[in-house]
């Protein structure tokens, strides 16, 4: 067992999920060679501690038309990050927020459809007290993916001894 609580098998029912999202349990037991059983309750297991938390598609934003990606950076007054959140919350082409160390307090992924579109997205962005200031950068093109199964497949490698 791993320091993370997870064994050699979640680790490999992990990285099957990852490869084939939409593969049914008797498929992934037939893969993992144990039983039906075993395998729904081990996805039982890790959907109840969060570490499988959706089974959602991952969607392509230029193929929806959202080829414009760019990171914001906000500076927020004190006092101010949950309305600011709240607000961000209501703008659906604020992807992502997360709260950061450093110069700025929140650090946010916003997709466009153009430029102009991105203009305006900003202007909404802002468009809410507290916000002291904001820097903003355009992704140009994506050269590594959100990925996590790197890191599953580190496991499965740690759960072996080093000889």
């Amino acid at each position: 067992m791993l320091p993370t609580g997870i064994d050699e098998l979640d680790a490999r029912l992990l990285v099957a999920i990852s490869c084939a999202p939409r593969v049914g349990v008797i498929e992934l037991a037939r893969q993992l060679q144990v039983a039906r059983g075993t395998v729904q309750a081990r996805l039982d297991k890790l959907q109840s501690r969060g570490v499988v938390t959706g089974f959602g598609p991952d969607l392509h934003m230029a193929a929806l038309g959202y080829d414009v990606m760019a990171f914001v950076q906000l500076e927020i007054a004190q006092g101010h990050q949950a309305d600011v959140i709240a607000h961000l919350r209501n703008i659906p082409e604020v992807t992502e927020v997360h709260t950061i160390t450093g110069a700025g307090d929140l650090h946010c992924r916003v997709v466009a459809r153009t430029n102009e579109h991105l203009d305006k997205v900003l202007n909404a962005v802002i468009d809410v007290a507290g916000i002291m200031r904001t820097s903003t950068q355009i992704a140009l093109t994506e050269q590594i993916h959100m990925r996590t199964l790197p890191l599953v497949e580190q496991l499965i490698g740690e759960t072996k001894p080093d000889f």
